[in-house]
């Protein structure tokens, strides 16, 4: 006599993709070469050396990211006067990433840090990632989160793309209780 609950003969185990299984691991080895460089560079020079490294990255970490910030803000408030739409990251989100790898202690993060801040690689990895975000997107399945953004979007005869929101009024009763939004 079982006592279980029944399970369906379909219940097979979806296969992880490789970055969900490789990322840990590749944490691991990054937090394990950055204390290992750590550790060298005390060896080599000081601890006090160290400790100045990291408080100098924190420092220019954060420097970049306020600029950046500061940066962006102005550009949305340049663009909303103008009465138009505010352009396309130009840059700032990658930068914000570079001061945040500054802001992590380590030799290694403090070094892809300051290669986002160059403005060719800044281009380069811009790219890259539209390409791969259009490359997910066509393949998405229906139903999928890239199908989203095709429907958020409505074509008009003339070619003219909509941007709207469809709201849908309930009529109900004064005492009338509504339905939950979930179940």
């Amino acid at each position: 006599m079982t006592t279980g609950a029944p399970t369906s003969p379909n219940t097979a185990r979806r296969r992880r993709s490789r970055l969900r299984r490789y990322l840990p691991l590749g944490l691991a080895l990054w937090l394990v070469l950055e204390i290992w460089l750590l550790t060298l560079v005390a060896g080599a020079a000081s601890g006090l050396t160290v400790v100045l490294l990291l408080v100098a990255g924190l420092v220019a970490g954060s420097v970049v990211i306020k600029r950046a910030g500061r940066r962006a803000f102005q550009n949305l408030n340049e663009a909303l006067q103008r009465g138009g739409s505010p352009a396309r990251g130009g840059g700032n989100g990658l930068t914000m990433l570079g001061g945040l790898l500054l802001m992590i202690p380590g030799l290694v993060s403090d070094a892809a840090g300051l290669l986002l801040l160059l403005p060719p690689v800044q281009k380069a990895v811009s790219r890259f990632t539209e390409n791969a975000l259009e490359k997910r997107l066509r393949k998405a399945t229906p139903g999928s989160f890239g199908e989203v953004f095709q429907q958020a979007r409505m074509h008009r005869p003339d070619g003219k793309v909509v941007q709207g929101e469809v709201i849908r009024e309930d009529r109900s009763e004064p005492g009338e209780r509504r339905p939950p939004l979930t179940r």
